[in-house]
């Protein structure tokens, strides 16, 4: 791999022209990985963007590497970190964690006191949101909001959740709590955004 500086930053308007490459690559990697996840439209991923509540990373000569964004739910009472993908060139190098670290970091400035919580099936993932401050907690502590669980319907496993009643499924949630987590914000969490890879 060539080496390059990538920037890890809010996404814009001007990163409309990622859209179909992130879509496409989140879908790849849920096929090759043999996970579930819920399908995201173009116009989603562009309101994401343009309502700045989206992070991502590009290299210096304007190649997409990554991606992720959060969601408001229940009146800004709980946020989703969601849709975390990056290029397959550009796994194990850190850039994954930057992007976590980084939209985290931006919706803890954007809602302070919302509980911010993630669910996935993916250990790397589990172990950034570890990091980070998150807990595994059971699906009743997240998010009851409706429009959330409907995005589950495009999942290949939602048929677990419907049986099971939202109880549970193949993802685990985690859960941020500001309130509980107010000593150790931040403990292991660098948030350097500029990276780079050799």
């Amino acid at each position: 791999m060539e080496e390059h500086s990538i920037v890890v930053r809010v996404a814009t308007l001007k990163d409309i022209k990622y859209v179909t490459e992130i879509i496409q690559e989140t879908k790849e990697s849920a096929l090759q990985r043999g996970i579930g996840i819920s399908n995201r439209t173009p116009e989603s991923i562009v309101a994401k963007m343009r309502d700045g509540k989206s992070i991502i990373a590009l290299t210096d000569t304007g190649d997409w590497v990554g991606f992720s964004y959060f969601e408001v739910w229940e009146g800004g009472k709980y946020l989703s970190n969601s849709g975390l993908i990056v290029s397959p060139e550009f796994r194990h190098t850190g850039v994954a964690k930057a992007i976590k670290e980084r939209i985290f970091k931006l919706s803890r400035e954007r809602y302070p006191v919302a509980k911010i919580f993630s669910i996935t099936s993916g250990i790397a993932v589990m172990k950034m949101n570890t990091l980070l401050g998150f807990e595994p907690v059971t699906f009743q502590q997240i998010t009851q909001d409706e429009k959330f669980w409907e995005g589950c319907k495009s999942c290949v496993n939602y048929n677990t959740l419907e049986q099971k009643k939202q109880f549970n499924c193949f993802c685990t949630a985690m859960l941020f709590d500001p309130e509980k987590q107010a000593d150790s914000i931040h403990k292991h969490a660098t948030f350097e955004y500029q990276l780079m890879i050799a």
